[in-house]
């Protein structure tokens, strides 16, 4: 469903990413782990197209996107949730849902309003609204809700362009045991055909979720395979910084 080959970002002499391929089937819950400054995020810049790759290429659904630009991929089925909130705060968490759902669906005009009226889109706000969580909020004004909220809404915003595959940047930075705790749950009630591709700090979640754990270490995958595995793995316990033995 998503496939990296040889993917190389170099900035100068300092390689950010180095040769970095992944393959992730269809439904694949995927967790990528590394210290600081692995190249996680610069990783996710060069999936969604906000940063071009120095070399190699980006595959969605068997299709080469690597030149494409960001909406275009976002037509195509790639979605992201990023690690700081990029919400409109003085719309309401239900027009948030539904802007994103009116782009997906065609629907998005100049007037807002008026793309918010289509049943289609109406439809799918009632639906994400659901999945995350975020039913007892949708007239509440982003400004007007907690940080956990709004966590949860980045996610629903990305999940109502009807992804083929989501990718999410760290969904449980900042928040507390219980919020995260509600995240592992939201993340395990999604549709089991989503593919996702998770970074992810808190090593419950990681091992909750994935199916699959990619490990990056100065912008090359170190390890690639089973949570089982990962978590008895001496070089990842060096490597990575965090206690291995508490996940």
């Amino acid at each position: 469903m998503l496939e990296t080959r040889k993917l190389d970002k170099s900035f100068g002499a300092i390689h950010v990413t180095r040769h970095v391929s992944l393959k992730l089937e269809r439904g694949e819950r995927r967790v990528i782990l590394g210290p600081n400054g692995a190249g996680k995020t610069t990783l996710f810049n060069q999936l969604v197209g906000e940063l071009a790759p120095s070399s190699g290429s980006i595959h969605l659904a068997g299709e080469d996107v690597t030149t494409l630009p960001v909406a275009k991929r976002v037509r195509r089925g790639l979605s992201r949730s990023y690690q700081k909130n990029t919400l409109f705060d003085g719309l309401t968490v239900g027009e948030n849902l539904g802007l994103a759902a009116a782009v997906h669906t065609g629907h998005a005009t100049r007037l807002w309003s008026d793309s918010l009226s289509k049943p289609e889109v109406r439809e799918i706000v009632a639906e994400v609204a659901e999945q995350v969580m975020l039913l007892p909020y949708l007239d509440a004004k982003v400004s007007e809700i907690s940080y956990g909220v709004r966590r949860q809404l980045e996610v629903g915003v990305a999940l109502a362009t009807r992804p083929l595959v989501l990718l999410m940047d760290e969904p449980t930075s900042g928040v507390g045991p219980e919020m995260a705790k509600g995240f592992h749950d939201l993340l395990n009630n999604l549709p089991r055909d989503l593919t996702m591709l998770i970074i992810e700090h808190d090593m419950d979640l990681a091992f909750d979720v994935a199916d699959t754990i990619t490990v990056l270490n100065y912008g090359e995958v170190v390890f690639d395979g089973l949570p089982e595995a990962a978590r008895g793995s001496p070089m990842l316990k060096e490597i990575y910084l965090g206690s291995w033995e508490d996940a």
